[in-house]
């Protein structure tokens, strides 16, 4: 079954030797060679080949190439006075694997592979989404198109300037703001039914596919929060346990941070998490209108 990770299908070992590299380092577990397991094996019972162990069964070999084109957009500004470009890259989608090395000069972000980090955000054939969570079309006869988020600048390649999206995340205190502390000083406990109410709004992972797809965003981008600043200003909203919550309203009662928001619903269709800013938003505009 064949992914873009983050176009890493394609070529996300290629990215390694750019300067864009997660903002910090993940370790993982590492699990001991079946040659140190068998010195501790007891002889009547010897280690089973890892053939036999898989869950995993080997591809069955294909009938033949399965040539797919790519149509990628490059901008290097190092090159000032070259205009951004559309480059083709042909891969055989018959052998293709999790890491491809096609070129190493492509530059895009890519960190965790599982749609949890929101890296990987790119336009692909006309739809914001994370290339880690995105499958190859296998029609070979239609070529796909990957470009930056939209309405962004560009940093380099497939690189989008989220500056501006993250200084308006701070903007909203995206964090617990309690005067009052724990009863007992330990933490701050809320019923299941409160808990429930954080569903669909923590999961946000800040990949900007839903503000980068949104019309409005586009047009007032400056002002207008965009969906999922909102969608986590919300969520903060909604905690019983945040005692600031007068003060997170009063933010946003004015005609751009909040109203510019037409129902467009762009955003929900594009959420590659599955979830619904434009739902968030509404209950904002609720919010401030029966305070």
């Amino acid at each position: 079954m064949a992914t873009l990770r983050a176009s890493s299908r394609l070529f996300a070992a290629a990215a390694r030797p750019t300067v864009f590299r997660p903002i910090a380092a993940r370790t993982y577990a590492t699990v001991d060679p079946i040659s140190k397991l068998s010195e501790s094996t007891p002889a009547s019972r010897p280690p089973v080949s890892p053939s036999k162990t898989s869950t995993i069964g080997e591809p069955a070999p294909g009938k033949g190439p399965k040539i797919k084109t790519f149509h990628i957009y490059r901008w290097n500004p190092d090159e000032p006075t070259s205009k951004p470009r559309m480059q083709s890259y042909t891969l055989d989608l018959s052998k293709t694997g999790p890491m491809n090395e096609v070129d190493p000069t492509l530059t895009f972000r890519r960190s965790c592979r599982e749609g949890i980090c929101g890296s990987c955000a790119m336009n692909i054939d006309g739809v914001n989404t994370l290339a880690c969570l995105c499958r190859i079309p296998t029609d070979t006869k239609h070529e796909s198109r990957i470009y930056p988020l939209p309405h962004t600048y560009v940093v380099k390649d497939l690189v989008p300037d989220l500056t501006l999206f993250y200084k308006q995340y701070k903007s909203i205190k995206p964090y617990l703001q309690r005067d009052t502390p724990s009863p007992d000083g330990k933490e701050i406990r809320q019923s299941r039914e409160d808990r429930k109410k954080l569903d669909g709004l923590y999961e946000c992972i800040l990949c900007a596919c839903c503000s980068t797809s949104c019309p409005s965003y586009w047009w007032n981008s400056s002002t207008y929060l965009g969906p999922a600043v909102l969608m986590q200003s919300y969520r903060w909203i909604a905690d019983s346990r945040d005692e600031h919550k007068a003060e997170r309203k009063a933010q946003l009662d004015n005609s751009m941070s909040v109203y510019r928001c037409h129902t467009i619903l762009n955003c929900t269709r594009t959420c590659p998490k599955g979830l619904n800013p434009a739902r968030a938003i509404a209950e904002i505009k609720k919010t401030l209108a029966t305070a």
